[in-house]
Parts: C-alpha cells; sequence; structure tokens
C-alpha cells in the first residue's frame, strides 16, 4: 500500500514540473490595413468579412436536344412488282450533283434486285419465272424412254385381263429349255497346238536350239514364209512337217524352233508363264 502511495505522489510531482507546451495554433497575425502586430492564429473577423470572395463559375447553357427526323423506308421490290429495265437505264449514270432520294439499304437491294433481273431478261429473252402460290403448276412432260407398266391407271386403259393371259401363254410356248451337254473333246485331226507348243518351251526368239543348214540364205526365207496367211500357220505348217527339230519349209533358219515371225510370249504372259 505504501508503494502505490509512493507511485502516485511521483506521478503528481512529474507533472508539475513539466513546462507547458506551447499552442500550436498561436503564432503573429499582420495587418495590413493598421500595421497592428498581434500573437494570435485567428484573423479578426473584420479583416476576414473584407477578403474578396471569387465569383462562382459560369455554367453553359445547355441546349435543348432536337429529335432525329425518321425516314420512312420503302417496301423492298419483290419478283412480283419487280419489272426488267433496259440495260441502258440500269447502267446509267446520274448527273453531277444529283443526290438519290433514298440512300439506304432497301433501296441498294431493291437495285440489285432489278438489274439482276435486267442482265437475265437480257440473256435469255424470258421472264424469270414468278413463283406465286396463285400460278398454275408447271407442265410436266412424260419421259418415253421410262415405262408406266408398273401404273395401274395408265395400263387400265390400254390392257385386259384377257390379253395379258394370251400373252402370259404365248410366252411360256416361246419359253426353251436347253440341256446341257458334255464339253467336246478335241481330237489329233486339228493339228499341232501352238498355244501348248508356246507353253511348254521358256528359250525367248533368238535363240539357237537346233543346227540348220543355211541353203537359200534369207531369200528362201522370204518366200517360204509369204506362202502363209499368218506367222501362226506358218508355225503351225513347221511343226506338221517335223519342226522344230527339223525345217523341211525353211521358215526357220535361226534353229530357235519359232517359224517367220511367230513370238510365243504372249501366250506365256496370258498363262502367267
Amino acid at each position: 500500500m505504501k508503494r502505490s502511495i509512493g507511485a502516485i505522489c511521483a506521478l503528481v510531482t512529474l507533472s508539475a514540473c513539466q513546462p507547458p507546451v506551447p499552442d500550436s495554433a498561436a503564432g503573429v497575425f499582420y495587418d495590413e490595413v493598421t500595421g497592428e502586430h498581434r500573437n494570435t492564429a485567428l484573423p479578426p473577423a473584420k479583416a476576414v468579412s473584407q477578403e474578396t470572395i471569387p465569383d462562382a463559375p459560369q455554367v453553359a447553357t445547355i441546349q435543348p436536344v432536337v429529335p432525329v427526323q425518321t425516314t420512312t423506308a420503302t417496301p423492298l421490290t419483290t419478283t412480283t412488282t419487280a419489272k426488267p429495265r433496259p440495260t441502258a437505264a440500269v447502267n446509267a449514270v446520274p448527273p453531277t450533283g444529283s443526290v438519290p432520294a433514298i440512300n439506304s439499304d432497301a433501296a441498294s437491294i431493291a437495285s440489285e434486285t432489278t438489274a439482276a433481273l435486267a442482265a437475265a431478261s437480257a440473256n435469255s429473252g424470258e421472264l424469270p419465272l414468278d413463283a406465286s402460290p396463285s400460278n398454275p403448276a408447271p407442265q410436266v412432260f412424260s419421259n418415253p424412254g421410262i415405262s408406266d407398266e408398273n401404273d395401274f391407271a395408265a395400263v387400265d386403259g390400254r390392257r385386259t385381263i384377257e390379253a395379258d393371259a394370251a400373252r402370259r401363254q404365248q410366252n411360256k410356248a416361246n419359253y426353251t429349255v436347253i440341256q446341257p451337254t458334255a464339253v467336246p473333246v478335241r481330237t489329233g485331226d486339228a493339228g499341232p497346238n501352238i498355244v501348248a507348243y508356246a507353253l511348254d518351251t521358256k528359250h525367248p526368239r533368238g535363240t539357237k536350239m537346233h543346227s540348220r543348214l543355211k541353203i537359200g540364205g534369207a531369200s528362201r526365207y522370204d518366200k517360204a514364209c509369204a506362202k502363209f496367211s499368218s506367222d501362226e500357220a506358218a508355225q503351225r505348217a513347221f511343226l506338221e512337217k517335223g519342226g522344230p527339230k527339223k525345217d523341211r519349209l525353211g521358215v526357220d533358219p535361226d534353229g530357235d524352233g519359232y517359224a517367220c515371225k511367230w513370238d510365243p510370249s504372249p501366250f506365256r504372259v496370258a498363262a502367267g508363264n
């Protein structure tokens, strides 16, 4: 308890010894009219009343808003109401200084539509088709290449039940069944088979396989080959007369086993050999 009383007395003593803090608002005032100096923070009421107050700023007068005048839109020109104009009128240039009465999207679309109609009329010579519900349906032309046998209304006026029955009987009488027969067998009288010979041999033209006596030379070869209608006939006759080992006809002077200009390559290619 004694300590608390001592602490309170010490605080009171310190507060009494502290110097007074000057007023931050105090200052020196100089009166320009009287030349008086005073230690005060605020000027007297008379000095404040003589101060000049600036005028309030002037606000510009707001002009009333004038409503914008709207232009009545012109209806679009449809296919029904549009009329083609001559090409000269479409391509005509307006005089200098003139301003169109209507400058809007509707007028531009109407102008393009009219120009298109005029161009179509100038190209084909016929006006475009007016697609309107009130127009009659276009005429449909029948195609003579298409059969109408499945149309009962169309066939009913041309045929009767009796005529169809007679036609079925006629078709039945004309129907013939061909019985299969055995495949004919090739006989040996037809001569050598050059296709089988081409597939049995493997060497190309010009390869010497058999010995030959060079009698008569090229002139005998040309005369011998000229006697046959084709190289296939020469090869068949060559095989019949002992070929390919012997050349009694003089059609194989090089000994390759192929008469004249006969070539077995096409038969090998066809057979995949």
